[in-house]
């Protein structure tokens, strides 16, 4: 008898794979489609993805900014209002559910149930509220400025060949009466918390994958050439609305949104997955890509994960670009807008 097992290559075993490989994270990737310099790139998702962002704009990528900051304003200022984080100035998009009611909603004019949040005489909108960090004037100026956004992301999934989404958490906080999520929750930056109101919910793998699936629909109905690549943050919670120890509920929460974007992998071949969170929440490494906090990558970790990505795909010999971008060139943790974060305010 012949064992299905002889003759595999030497990344199918942990000895040849992990063990006596110097490099083995090199290998983790094996795309599944080119991405060539001319494809118009997005990007969406948790705080992770702003890293993304700047590498490939680093490496002449064609990353799409239909929201580009006001002539003028400074870099710094600019991050602070939500311009240059992502392709759209639509903050951090941490769950699948998040973007899946930013695409009905510019798509298909499903409204969400609530839209904004007022703090005193400063109005937010609740689906983006970091983006106006001082807020604005009215209800009504947040319904223009959310009216002008959506035609913007409109345009967007329109003209973009390659999605690139970020998965970050399964944990939300959503209206009770509508179902409306929300990226942050009530009084973490806006609104008012009510558990009337308000209740906590962490999406299962049926949900994240029936959302990924969902997106994945909406955007080749407008664009049937469009393709996705899905990546999973490998930041940890920064809180957990469960009951459970948040290693316990990143554990849980990781888990699902990597077997999600798995399946959607297996499913499509116009889904391609890229491991970053495989190499940098790794107990094998022999060093650790995490900061002191245990939390945010190292920029040594965000750069390992890029050159594995740039190894499959930069096959024309692309150069990295000295010149100035939107996105900025920093890597510095502190150049990186995350709401979740703004939990730690909350610790004992």
């Amino acid at each position: 008898m012949v064992s299905p097992y002889k003759d595999r290559p030497k990344t199918s075993y942990w000895k040849t794979g992990v063990l006596e490989a110097s490099h083995f994270h090199s290998q983790l990737y094996s795309k599944k489609f080119d991405i060539v310099r001319d494809m118009r790139v997005a990007t969406a998702g948790s705080c992770f993805a702003q890293h993304i962002g700047r590498s490939l704009i680093e490496h002449n990528y064609r990353v799409i900014d239909v929201e580009p900051a006001p002539w003028g304003l400074s870099t710094e200022t600019a991050r602070r209002y939500g311009y240059g984080l992502y392709s759209a100035r639509y903050g951090n998009i941490y769950t699948s559910r998040q973007l899946v009611q930013l695409m009905r909603e510019c798509l298909e004019g499903i409204e969400p149930g609530e839209i904004v949040w007022s703090t005193g005489e400063r109005h937010f909108d609740a689906l983006r509220p970091s983006v106006e960090p001082e807020g604005l004037d009215s209800s009504q100026e947040v319904l223009i400025h959310r009216a002008d956004h959506l035609r913007r992301v409109r345009a967007l999934l329109e003209q973009v060949d390659l999605l690139i989404f970020t998965l970050g958490l399964t944990e939300a906080w959503r209206h009770r009466e509508t179902g409306t999520v929300f990226p942050t929750a009530p009084e973490t930056v806006a609104g008012t918390y009510s558990d009337r109101v308000y209740e906590f919910v962490n999406f299962g793998f049926d949900d994240v994958r029936g959302d990924l699936r969902l997106i994945r629909s909406m955007l080749k109905e407008i664009n049937p050439a469009a393709k996705l690549l899905l990546t999973v943050s490998p930041v940890p919670l920064t809180a957990t609305g469960s009951t459970h120890h948040v290693h316990v509920a990143s554990t849980y929460s990781k888990a699902v949104l990597r077997a999600a974007a798995a399946s959607l992998y297996e499913e499509f071949d116009d889904v391609d997955y890229f491991p970053s969170f495989d190499m940098i929440w790794n107990p094998f490494l022999k060093h650790s890509f995490y900061d002191a906090n245990l939390r945010s990558v190292t920029t040594e970790g965000v750069e390992a994960a890029m050159a594995m990505f740039f190894a499959a795909h930069d096959t024309a010999g692309r150069t990295r670009s000295n010149a100035p971008v939107a996105f900025g060139s920093s890597r510095s943790e502190e150049d990186i807008v995350c709401d979740e974060a703004l939990l730690e305010a909350f610790a004992p």
